[in-house]
Order: C-alpha cells, then structure tokens, then sequence
C-alpha cells in the first residue's frame, strides 16, 4: 500500500474498533464486491479546482485492498486538511496519477464497484465501468427517503442506517469506502432488486450483447 499503517489505520481503524460493526480485517481477498473512495486537495486560484490526491479501496469485508496518495500534477493551493485529512508529507511516497489509475482499473476488472456516487470518482479517475456492476449508495430509493428524494449524503446515511458517526473532522477515504461497503451489505437485497428492475427496463440493453472486453474498466485519455 502506498499510505503507510499510520495512515489507513488511525484514522479508520481505530474510528472502527469500538463500534458493532461488521469490519473483519483477516479476510484479505480481494473478492467479488469492492468500494471505492477518493480525497482531493484544490490547485490553482485560491485552491478551488480539485485534483484527485488519495484513492482507497477496500473489500466486502473492509479490509483495505489498496490505500494510495496521489502526486498532483499541479501546485497544491489549498490541501483542505480540515475536510481531506491530507497534509504536505503524505506527497513522500505518493504516486503518479497514471499508476494509481492503472492500479485501481485492474482492481475494478470484472468486480462490483460499489460507492457514493461513485461516478463522480470514476470520473475523476477517467475510468469507465459497466454500469450493470456499480452499486451506488446515493441512489438507492430505500436511501433518498432520508433526504426528500434527494440524493443524500454519505454522513447522513452512515447515521440513520448503521448508527454511526463518520466525517466528523477530518475525511478519511478508508473510513467512507468501509461506511459504503457496510451500507451495501445491510441492503444487499434491495442493491439487486434495483439492478433487477433496470435490467427488466432494457437500461443495460447495449451491454448484453458486448464483447467480454467490455467487462473491462477502460482508461480514458485526458
């Protein structure tokens, strides 16, 4: 991993420990289902545009299965340390954008993302993934009931749903892809059903008849 034991561990581990929650560190296999989350830092004028700078995944059952900083490619303007969690040293061992997107597109091969809209980060990543194997929280109808309809936030949903505080100060990616994970697991039913019900409705029309290399997260060029 790239973040060291310090990193991925105090400020998710021990957030984790004293709460029942199912998070079982000993089950290291990557496995079928995986949720992904990313911090950004911001470049340019006064720090508003962001750039990814870390990207944690972590599998069914939480244990982490990649924890990467990420080089900005830009000066650093603002880390935004009071909501990332990111400060200067952790740039010592970071990567490069392109090897942690490779990185995380071989993990994504042919596995269930799930995440908090999580499109935003594939984004982010230039990554594309079949839409027929992503599982997002922030759209479950079970979810938005919390939120008018709308699409609900991640803290929010953590707090009703599995009893918990997250994101209280500092951000952590581990933290919130553990907090997805959780929330998929709890719902796990009502995840097909939704995947289900598009399928029956011809969403993944163009899908069905692809080439296997369709499964295959594609790396978009910038």
């Amino acid at each position: 991993m790239g973040a060291d034991d310090k990193t991925a561990g105090t400020d998710a581990l021990k957030f984790w420990s004293n709460r029942p929650v199912e998070i079982d560190e000993t089950k290291t296999a990557i496995g079928k289902y995986v949720s992904l989350d990313c911090e950004f830092v911001g470049v340019g004028h006064e720090g508003k545009r962001s750039v990814l700078a870390r990207v944690s995944i972590v599998n069914y059952y939480g244990a982490v299965v990649m924890d990467e900083f990420v080089r900005p490619e830009e000066k650093v303007t603002d880390w935004r340390t009071w909501v990332s969690g990111i400060r200067p040293s952790d740039m010592q061992n970071a990567k490069s954008f392109k090897e942690v997107q490779y990185k995380v597109a071989d993990i994504l091969k042919d596995r269930v993302l799930v995440g908090h809209a999580v499109s935003n980060d594939l984004k982010v990543l230039l990554i594309a993934h079949p839409k027929r194997l992503i599982r997002d929280t922030s759209k479950l109808a079970a979810f938005r009931k919390v939120s008018k309809g709308r699409a609900p936030s991640l803290k929010k949903l953590a707090k009703e749903f599995l009893g918990i505080d997250i994101q209280g100060d500092e951000h952590s990616s581990v933290e919130d892809a553990r907090a997805c994970i959780l929330l998929f697991r709890k719902f796990k039913d009502d995840f097909q059903k939704l995947e289900q019900a598009r399928e029956s409705k011809g969403y993944l029309k163009k899908t069905k008849g692809a080439k296997a290399n369709a499964l295959v997260p594609t790396i978009e060029e910038a």
